[in-house]
């Protein structure tokens, strides 16, 4: 049986099988933590775009804090439950994109001075219930469709930063539809 050269790359798309050749890479550029010869996306474009859905996901929190607070009516409860439980789950979203900012060699910009400018959602304070049921909705629909473009960009370029965003946007989407329902509910009495 004639032993195979591992340092011979037969297909481009099958993963390497020279362990001495990851081995020097890895300890190449050691200082680069996570971010190895690998990765293959723009990273400076991947950091602008993290720090966009950083910011927009802070606008999301702080505008379901204000809803929680600002409900009224005879349906306040179950809507300001609601967006009490989104500002959290927004909140964690945040948390995850810092931390894989700090992954990728970043800095999450989390300046109050430039939050809203950086966002993608929109900050609407809403003066009834149903507007703020409303304006929670547009803004999931708008990180929906922010989150969906951006992992189409990354393809498989970046495959740990697409799956966060892939799980964050599940979570987004299960949001668009709690509204929804809520706004289909409370229209009904």
């Amino acid at each position: 049986m004639k032993a195979i050269n591992p340092t011979v790359k037969k297909d481009p798309k099958r993963p390497t099988t020279d362990v001495a050749e990851i081995r020097k890479h890895a300890r190449a550029n050691v200082e680069d933590g996570a971010v190895t010869e690998g990765y293959r996306a723009d990273r400076e474009m991947v950091l602008r775009l993290l720090n966009e859905s950083l910011a927009t996901e802070m606008v999301c929190v702080l505008r379901y804090k204000r809803h929680y607070y600002m409900a009224s009516g005879i349906h306040a409860q179950t809507a300001a439950t609601e967006f009490l439980e989104h500002a959290t789950m927004e909140q964690a979203h945040a948390d995850r994109i810092s931390e894989r900012i700090i992954q990728l060699g970043g800095a999450p910009d989390l300046n109050p001075d430039t939050l809203t400018a950086r966002s993608h959602a929109e900050y609407v304070e809403g003066s009834t219930l149903a507007d703020m049921l409303r304006e929670n909705l547009v803004a999931e629909r708008i990180a929906i469709e922010s989150y969906t473009e951006f992992i189409r960009y990354l393809g498989d370029a970046d495959p740990t930063t697409r799956r966060m965003l892939e799980e964050i946007l599940a979570n987004e989407e299960e949001h668009a539809d709690d509204l929804k329902t809520l706004m289909e509910r409370f229209r009904d009495t």
